[in-house]
Order: C-alpha cells, then structure tokens, then sequence
C-alpha cells in the first residue's frame, strides 16, 4: 500500500474561527454540566499534542510545515482542537447521552462550515500548509489497535453472561464514525485534499486514519470509561452504588441512548 500523506492547508484565520468553535462548544458542554466530558477532552488534547509533537515530530521527524509558522503552536491548536473535540464527543457516545444527535450535529456541521467560512471571510495569500508521512508509525499504530481488539476478543469468549460481554460494533462505530466525520469535513472543505494531484491521494487518508487512528484508542477509552463510570457520575460526585466492573459493563449494554437521564 502506498504511504499515506495526511496534508492540511488552511488559512490562519481557520485557527480563529475554531478556537471561538471549542470555547462555544465546552461552555454548552459545561451549560449541561457534562464535567467528566470536558476533562476528558482536555486531557486527550494534551494526549495528542505529545504524540504529535513529541512522536511525529521530535521522534520520527514525519512533521513539517510551511515557512513562517510556528509548528509547536499550530500543532497546539491542532491537537487541543481535534483531541479535546473527538474525546468529548466519544465520551458522549459512551455515555450514550440523550442529546447525542445535538452534540453529534453540533461537531458535524462545524468542521464541514468551518473551511468555507475561513475560505470566504479570512482568506489568506499565504497559507499554513502542515503535512506528516505515516510510514514511521503506522505500524505501531495498527500494533496497538489489534491488541486492544484482541483483549476485547478474548474478553467475550472468556465471558458467559451474554449481558455483561463488550459491544464491539458499538465502538468500532464510534472509532470508525468519528475519525471519518472529521477527515470528510477536512476533505470537503479543501483541507485535505488541497495539493494532491490524483483521487487515491485525497481518498486513501480518509480511509485509513477513519480504520486506524482513533479506532486504535477504542479498547482503551472503554476501558477507562467503564472504570470511572462504575464509581462516579458524569457530574465528578460518587455513585451511591458502586458497581463492579463487569457489572457496569451489563448495566451500560442496558442503556440506550434515548433512556439515559439528561442534566
């Protein structure tokens, strides 16, 4: 397979335009007080900003960006940006909040408007233009998705309560879904796509990274869900009875989206 080039070119207007989006977005968050969901988004932004600057950048050197820009605030941005949105919204399909269509149609339609409002009201002669080759890592990232599966695997095999076994559809739809939503509002908006010359160049990032890059993480923010989630609320307060994990695991294949009680 060829080596996948996950490119974006944005003005540096786009960086204004969704930091307003992300303040937008964790005060409605902290409006309906979903607390943990915003920590977690934090903390993931500050995940991906050590892998992508400490990993594809200082370690592999996969990381460049055009003359006259600052690659450590860029990626800031980026990584604040795309890890603080994906996990809070991963963290409110976990919790399968009640409002999931309004977050998820919220997240959607900004990073398919952003692009075109940056493009028309902050366009710029001299754009950003960042770009990473995949070769040096993808591997390890494909290494970390099949273990995490794996276990998951293992786990329901292992597990004869058919209740308190792990739906694995249900996160390879979040992994899959939510890498996708972005990488297709990217493509559309002329981010992704903008200097590659064949459709196999726009296309083959969106496939991949949808399959292998938040996907990955799957197993393990599940895991780190049903962990925190059997002891405490989305609120930070203690539940009044605390379940065991594989209990919690039954109660959450339990609930649905539209039976879990909104704040």
């Amino acid at each position: 397979m060829s080596e996948v080039i996950a490119r974006r070119q944005f003005s540096p207007g786009y960086i204004g335009f969704d930091i307003a989006f992300l303040l937008v977005f964790a005060g409605l968050l902290l409006w309906r007080k979903k607390y943990m969901t915003v920590l977690i988004g934090v903390l993931f932004g500050f995940v991906y900003m050590a892998v992508d600057y400490g990993i594809f950048h200082l370690l592999t050197h996969s990381r460049t960006i055009s003359e006259g820009y600052s690659l450590f605030w860029v990626l800031l941005w980026m990584s604040m940006s795309y890890g603080f949105t994906n996990f809070a919204w991963i963290w409110l399909w976990l919790n399968k909040d009640r409002r999931l269509f309004e977050w998820s149609l919220l997240i959607l339609s900004w990073w398919f408007c952003c692009p075109l409002l940056a493009g028309t009201f902050a366009p710029s002669e001299n754009p950003i233009v960042i770009q990473r080759t995949t070769g040096a890592y993808h591997g390890w990232m494909a290494l970390i998705l099949f273990i995490g599966y794996l276990a998951l695997i293992i786990y329901n095999l292992w597990q004869k309560e058919p209740k308190k076994r792990v739906n694995i559809p249900w996160l390879l739809a979040i992994g899959i879904l939510v890498q996708f939503g972005w990488e297709c509002g990217l493509l559309i908006g002329g981010i992704r796509s903008a200097g590659f010359a064949t459709v196999e160049e726009k296309l083959l990032p969106l496939v991949v990274n949808s399959l292998l890059e938040t996907n990955l993480g799957m197993p393990y923010i599940f895991a780190i869900f049903i962990a925190y989630s059997r002891r405490f609320t989305e609120q930070l307060s203690r539940r009044k009875q605390p379940l065991a994990f594989t209990e919690r695991i039954k109660e959450w294949n339990e609930q649905h989206v539209r039976d879990v009680a909104s704040c």
